[in-house]
């Protein structure tokens, strides 16, 4: 397995309109999502990414929503998402966006994310899936030198099990848009018809994935010190011998 670490910048798009189909992903998403947005409580939400940020969270009860991302990306506040200007455990929902393809150390980020995250908060991860249509342009020479297939792909597996290392509960996990993703997508009868179909019969195969999940944190329980007692002796009982029976 490669390792997640990037050894050069990656381009990270402004908005969903720079990257093939992006408004058909970013419709799909707001639709696999729009019912877990009035399930999220609390204070603070917080969207990482432009993309994130593009995001339609008008459902959700919490008020206080903000984006971030680094300067120049129309965010409301400018930093890097790997080094959140945020206090640990102040965020109830955290939003991750197509993040990790355009990241150098998306295991940085996670770690991030999770670090200002509250106990029994939510996680929310998008990605392309490289096991889908999606994923096979990078295979066709003259498409993975272009935005996003010349950039990493994570498997919906890979990124549950970094959630599961730091105590994370996946409570959804699903694919979307079984299409290529390589040029505007038309809605017409066949098209829809394709994808009511590759749903049903390859599930897991969409070129989209949605993860929430929500960070499980146990009490610790103290140990109480036991003392070393010195043993007691107990007397043995041992057999005498009567004077009266010898020889």
């Amino acid at each position: 397995m490669k390792p997640a670490l990037s050894f050069r910048q990656p381009h990270f798009p402004r908005s969903w309109q720079e990257l093939p189909s992006g408004d058909l992903v970013l419709s799909e998403l707001d639709d696999m999502l729009a019912p877990w947005w009035p399930k999220f409580f609390g204070y603070h939400l917080a969207k990482l990414g432009p993309l994130s940020a593009q995001l339609d969270s008008s459902g959700s009860t919490i008020r206080h929503q903000f984006s971030i991302a680094e300067p120049d990306y129309n965010c409301q506040i400018s930093a890097d998402i790997d080094d959140l200007p945020l206090q640990k455990h102040s965020v109830d929902v955290c939003v991750l966006s197509h993040v990790f393809e355009f990241s150098v150390d998306p295991h940085h980020i996670i770690r991030e994310a999770n670090r200002v995250l509250i106990p029994n908060g939510y996680m929310v991860i998008t990605g392309y899936n490289p096991f889908s249509l999606a994923g096979l342009n990078k295979l066709i020479p003259f498409r993975r030198q272009r935005t996003p297939w010349n950039e990493r792909f994570f498997s919906p597996m890979r990124v549950k099990d970094w959630l599961h290392l730091m105590g994370y509960e996946v409570q959804f996990d699903e694919r979307g848009l079984h299409s290529c993703l390589a040029g505007e997508a038309s809605a017409n009868s066949f098209t829809l018809g394709w994808q009511r179909l590759a749903s049903k019969v390859m599930p897991s195969l969409g070129s989209i994935y949605v993860i929430v999940a929500k960070k499980r944190q146990l009490p610790l329980t103290p140990i109480k010190p036991k003392w070393k007692l010195r043993a007691k002796l107990s007397p043995v009982n041992v057999s005498t011998m009567n004077s009266s029976h010898r020889q």
